[in-house]
């Protein structure tokens, strides 16, 4: 059995003390590869390291995340992530989108900054990776615009309604499944099992948002067991069956993926 973290911030100083042990926990639970999503040049350096360290393991991404999204230096940061394509490959460009939990201000430089690394993605022909937070008209908006056969990807941690879920899956998206299935307020435990296990990634988002019994913890790529084996019993399958197919999903998105390597 194979499990792909398609979601991890590994290299965050949270993991600085420990980041074997993370590693050995998640592997001996199965999670074998992990997905780490970019957030700004100040995690470059860190995030490079560690790629460094087990490069038959990590996948890296390349993009700006919303937040970091700032009118005095976003065009800087962009140019920066531009450049990072021209020097290697990387799997996805992400983690991008539009968050307006945190600033609702900056909406419109946001915007901007997602949909030119959308068009980034399409020409390189690569997924995308969405962060949306309270923002998924202004998300649906700028996919609309852009929606073409080389739009796909993965809409990260999914936290939307049933319908919302449908309109993310006809834009070519999977859906990131992570800790808050395990919620009691989370809600998508009410209609996950209505989708077909074909839409769905797994991934924790670690350090953050850690699954029951952690929740409030900091998370790690081990706890991706936990979601598999909650998704497992909202489709009434095995674990191994959610593995089986999540792995194989994850693969066709991230492609080319060699597990073996």
């Amino acid at each position: 059995m194979i499990l792909i973290d398609t979601h991890t911030h590994l290299y965050s100083e949270k993991f600085s003390e420990d980041i074997d042990q993370i590693i050995a926990r998640a592997q001996e639970n199965q999670i074998t590869y992990f997905f780490l999503p970019a957030i700004d040049s100040s995690y470059m350096k860190s995030m490079y390291e560690l790629e460094k360290k087990y490069p038959n393991h990590m996948g890296l991404m390349m993009g700006l995340h919303p937040t970091s999204v700032k009118p005095d230096n976003y065009e800087k940061e962009l140019k920066l992530v531009e450049d990072q394509f021209k020097q290697r490959d990387f799997y996805a460009v992400g983690e991008i989108g539009i968050d307006l939990y945190w600033d609702k201000s900056t909406l419109d430089i946001q915007k901007d900054a997602f949909q030119r690394q959308i068009r980034l993605a399409k020409a390189k022909k690569l997924p995308i990776v969405i962060h949306c937070r309270e923002a998924f008209d202004e998300i649906f908006e700028v996919l609309e615009e852009e929606k073409s056969p080389e739009l796909f990807g993965v809409f990260h941690c999914f936290t939307g309604t049933f319908k919302q879920a449908q309109k993310a899956i006809s834009f070519q998206m999977k859906l990131g499944i992570g800790g808050v299935v395990t919620f009691k307020n989370g809600k998508i435990d009410q209609f996950l099992h209505q989708i077909d296990l074909k839409h769905i990634v797994l991934e924790t988002d670690s350090p953050y948002l850690a699954p029951k019994p952690f929740r409030g913890k900091r998370n790690e790529s081990s706890y991706l067991r936990v979601i598999a084996e909650k998704v497992a019993s909202l489709y009434d399958v095995s674990i191994e069956e959610v593995a089986k197919i999540t792995t194989q999903n994850a693969i066709e998105v991230f492609q080319p993926l060699n597990l073996e390597r």
